[in-house]
């Protein structure tokens, strides 16, 4: 299977990701050693800089994370193989990095009343910094999935900043929009209608719901971008819009 998806630059990608999950560890090779360079990068965003793949441990915590999204990868949820592998890696080397700059003090039994003040104050700047590291890693990595998002919306010709616009302006519209978003994620074939279509079979959903029509149509784009938000892996987006996970 490995000389076909070798010499068949057509076939997709998901498709080479299905013939490892099948067994085809040659593919697995294949592709490990193909998307070093897309690895560094997703690896190089997170760490803000130049990344070795020789010799940079996040780069070998990232292609590890590579690895593992190939085997645990579902064309169900929606989204491509690299947007989810993009995810895995920047969640791994983010964990990696936390645990990397953890900081733990230990005071001697002997040590003088001074030494013990300056320890203390060491410790108290060092979690300081740790914790304005992470917080920054977590904007970032909200505004990656911000990022991941909108070009996600833009197959169905939605933006992330007309959301306020288009989110219904009572709460139990809101409500009943998201509703209607979960039950046409959870229904197999509407949710693989909409992915494939990027619209809403509104007159087969109708009967399945208790939301008229002219409501459905009204939050039409709400609700796509609600479903959007269930097929995709957003943690921090999920919080963001409450009550869709």
């Amino acid at each position: 299977m490995l000389q076909r998806l070798k010499h068949e630059q057509d076939v997709p990608l998901e498709e080479q990701v299905r013939a490892v999950q099948d067994g085809d560890e040659d593919a697995r090779h294949y592709l490990l050693s193909s998307y070093q360079p897309f690895i560094a990068t997703s690896v190089s965003k997170v760490c803000k800089r130049y990344i070795d793949t020789e010799r940079d441990d996040e780069f070998s915590v990232g292609l590890m994370a590579f690895n593992e999204a190939i085997d645990s990868y579902s064309e169900e949820k929606g989204s491509s193989f690299l947007t989810f592998a993009r995810l895995v890696i920047t969640r791994k080397v983010i964990d990696y990095i936390r645990k990397e700059s953890a900081y733990i003090t230990t005071v001697p039994l002997d040590q003088s009343d001074d030494e013990d003040e300056q320890s203390t104050e060491n410790w108290r700047l060092s979690q300081v910094s740790k914790d304005a590291f992470e917080q920054d890693q977590a904007t970032w990595y909200r505004q990656m999935e911000i990022e991941e998002y909108n070009r996600k919306l833009k197959e169905f010709k939605l933006s992330f900043s007309e959301l306020v616009s288009i989110s219904p302006k009572h709460q139990d519209a809101k409500e009943s929009a998201k509703e209607v978003a979960r039950f046409v994620y959870e229904n197999e074939e509407f949710r693989e209608y909409v992915l494939a279509k990027k619209r809403l079979p509104i007159k087969k959903i109708e009967p399945y719901v208790n939301v008229s029509k002219k409501t459905i149509e009204r939050n039409r784009k709400y609700i796509l971008a609600v479903f959007v938000l269930l097929v995709e892996d957003f943690i921090y987006l999920k919080e963001y819009v409450q009550g869709v996970s």
